[in-house]
């Protein structure tokens, strides 16, 4: 299947036209991954919005609800599930305990450690909210072939695991 041009391709054209001296391949792939990633962060604020949910709401019952039964973790452990600091998931557990999402507890036997559960209410969002996740990035992936989207998914598993935010020392120069 070719597909047809989009506009990546009219940017790499000027690209190339403008800075011949440029090999711009790197925008081929990784330009489209933006834009991917523009379409899919939408997609998801919508689904959650639908849901009455923020990103940062999901993430948190994301985590409890994959932690099973009985859905509960310290609320460091759900800080270093969702990488943000003690602070922040502090302010976001008080947001989702007012909404009856999530319970907080002192630990049975160690009382300095603050243990979140997921309430049935909690749950309940959550598996709605992530049923319609994934079949709207099922839909985002429809095009692919189920082998094109092993491959790829293998692809950017190498690329995740190697990047990482700064540039080599060599760009730095």
């Amino acid at each position: 299947m070719i597909a047809p041009r989009d506009e990546v391709d009219v940017i790499v054209a000027a690209w190339q036209r403008e800075r011949p001296d440029l090999d711009v391949a790197p925008l081929e792939v990784l330009s489209r991954l933006d834009r991917l990633a523009g379409v899919l962060g939408e997609r998801r604020a919508a689904i959650l919005a639908r849901h009455g949910l923020r990103r940062h709401e999901f993430d948190v019952l994301a985590v409890l609800r994959r932690a099973g039964r009985p859905f509960e973790l310290t609320a460091g452990e759900l800080s270093a599930g969702t990488y943000v600091t003690s602070g922040t998931m502090t302010s976001r557990l008080d947001g989702l305990t007012e909404r009856g999402l999530v319970t907080r507890a002192a630990d049975r036997e160690d009382g300095r450690l603050v243990r979140v559960a997921l309430t049935v209410a909690g749950r309940r969002i959550i598996d709605a909210a992530f049923e319609e996740l994934v079949e709207a990035e099922r839909e985002l992936l429809g095009p692919l072939s189920a082998d094109a989207r092993a491959a790829l998914a293998g692809t950017l598993r190498v690329l995740l695991a190697t990047a990482t935010s700064e540039p080599s020392e060599t760009m730095a120069r």
